[in-house]
């Protein structure tokens, strides 16, 4: 056997030499002359030779000398060994023993191993029979010849003790890692499930079966996000969404009135409106143009932003006479006329509710200029609330302007009065201008 150290001292059957003259017995090398007997004895060197083997060899005595084997081979193979056991038994006599007979000793096994019913050495198990020295902590695993004192899995031995391992401090866990005595246990935080190989984490698609939302899952890296559809908003729970009232958020939104539904709004015109394209301005709809009125054959369609006005036919009152549809005029033959205006000009005109002010609304002028006259512009009446003025703009014109914001409905009727002023023949006279306005309802 290769790498075993074997020092076998030889060995021979005892022999009796004589030498001429000499009647003294002689034993051979291994065996020693016992006197009181005369036989020849097995010397025992494992006995008598101090450190016969070293290192792990183990000294095995042999009829007649010894042997040398490693402690962790149980069986040496030769001539004089059982391979099928650990007993070292004598070996065979080469041949006839001369007269010396042999002391046969008794079969011993090597530490670690008994002799069983069948006389051959077996291994001895210290765990089964409480004979190991192992500590309370430790578990003892059997071996041929011996046992091992370790420990279960999860301690390792530390000073003969053993020590639960905090398997935690190496990250064993991809996140979440609680050690228990001689083990651990991984969890995942929320929003990640443990995956078959019992460390390792992967992301749950909350949005798959039921929808966790009341409209849009998205799914994020161990969790989910809630979206909402336009013209909804995400409640303050991050799950339901509600509508959102964008009529609210601005005036602006519809030219008229915003009604709010459900994800969403549109707008609505009053009557007299139609809804353009772009959904949100308002068009006046011109009832006089679509005949879409109730005036009768004798009254005039006036169209005005979202309605309409039958107006009656101009009617000149005395001492004026009529000179065509819309204009009447005092003779200055008729002396009834001598303290009023020359002519009375009836128009009529629409402004819408609450213009922006200042602003030039009308405008008035002479239509012929004389030698040596001027011309004076004045509102004679209709403006108890001060909303307007005359504003001379040239020697022979005027504008009224509106100087403050007026709301509709409303119908307003000025007298602009333009008074001529002739120096050189002595004449003051003066015409009027009937101004009627309809304030419409709505600033559109």
């Amino acid at each position: 056997m290769q790498g075993l150290k074997r020092i076998l001292t030889a060995f021979t059957l005892t022999i009796c030499l004589s030498s001429p003259g000499k009647a003294q017995q002689q034993c051979t090398n291994g065996f020693d002359l016992d006197r009181a007997s005369g036989q020849c004895l097995d010397i025992d060197e494992c006995r008598t030779i101090p450190e016969a083997c070293r290192g792990d060899m183990v000294c095995v005595n042999q009829n007649g000398g010894y042997l040398c084997v490693p402690r962790t081979n149980p069986v040496y193979r030769s001539p004089y060994l059982n391979p099928y056991s650990n007993v070292y038994p004598p070996p065979p006599a080469p041949g006839p023993v001369p007269n010396y007979p042999t002391v046969t000793r008794p079969l011993i096994c090597r530490f670690g191993y008994q002799l069983d019913e069948n006389n051959q050495c077996a291994d001895i198990d210290e765990c089964a029979s409480d004979s190991h020295q192992c500590n309370p902590t430790q578990i003892c695993i059997n071996t041929e010849g011996g046992y091992t004192c370790s420990c279960t899995e999860g301690y390792w031995l530390l000073e003969g003790q053993c020590l639960d391992i905090d398997e935690c401090r190496y990250g064993y866990c991809q996140q979440l890692c609680a050690n228990v005595p001689g083990s651990y246990s991984c969890t995942c935080n929320p929003g990640f499930t443990l995956n078959d190989d019992g460390r390792s984490c992967q992301d749950v698609n909350e949005c798959t079966g039921e929808n966790p939302c009341s409209q849009t899952c998205v799914n994020t890296y161990g969790s989910f996000l809630c979206r909402c559809e336009p013209g909804y908003e995400l409640e303050a729970d991050g799950v339901n969404c509600s509508d959102m009232d964008e009529c609210s958020f601005s005036e602006f939104l519809c030219q008229h009135e915003c009604v709010n539904g459900p994800g969403s709004y549109y707008c609505v015109c009053p009557s007299g409106y139609n809804l353009l394209d772009d959904s949100r301005s308002c068009q006046d709809i011109n009832e006089c143009e679509i005949r879409n009125f109730t005036c009768t054959l004798q009254q005039t369609c006036y169209n005005i932003p979202g309605d309409y006005k039958c107006l009656d036919p101009v009617r000149c009152e005395e001492p004026y006479i009529q000179i065509n549809e819309n204009r009447c005029m005092c003779p200055a033959e008729n002396p009834g006329c001598r303290d009023q205006p020359f002519t009375i000009l009836y128009r009529v005109m629409d402004v819408l509710s609450g213009r922006s002010v200042p602003s030039d609304i009308f405008q008035m002028q002479a239509t012929t200029r004389y030698p040596g006259a001027y011309y004076i512009f004045q509102i004679k009446s209709g403006n108890e609330g001060r909303e307007f003025y005359m504003r001379q703009t040239g020697p022979i014109s005027a504008t009224l302007v509106m100087t403050r914001p007026v709301k509709g409905p409303r119908t307003v009727q000025l007298d602009l009065e333009m008074i001529t002023v002739n120096t050189v023949i002595n004449f003051r006279g003066s015409s009027v201008i009937r101004l009627r306005i309809f304030v419409s309802q709505y600033s559109f």
